[in-house]
């Protein structure tokens, strides 16, 4: 793939992490308590997609945050 894109694609993790993480702490959730809502056992989903390093959240993953941070998913992107 061209590295522009794959630089894009990393900025587009980032950001949306970086969307979730403000919403989650607007709405007063710990990382875990975000993870085990969306049947996590441990942060880790949150905390690296947050970052946008490693891992990123899927749609499916995105689609259950948005609910339960009570905005719209558009939001994230």
């Amino acid at each position: 793939m061209d590295n522009t894109i794959d630089q894009e694609i990393r900025y587009l993790h980032k950001n949306i992490g970086a969307k979730v993480q403000r919403r989650r702490i607007i709405k007063g959730l710990t990382q875990l308590e975000l993870a085990n809502a969306i049947g996590h056992s441990s942060t880790t989903i949150i905390s690296q997609a947050e970052i946008g390093e490693k891992k990123h959240f899927n749609i499916e993953q995105l689609y259950k945050i948005s609910k339960i941070l009570e905005c719209d998913i558009t939001e994230f992107f």
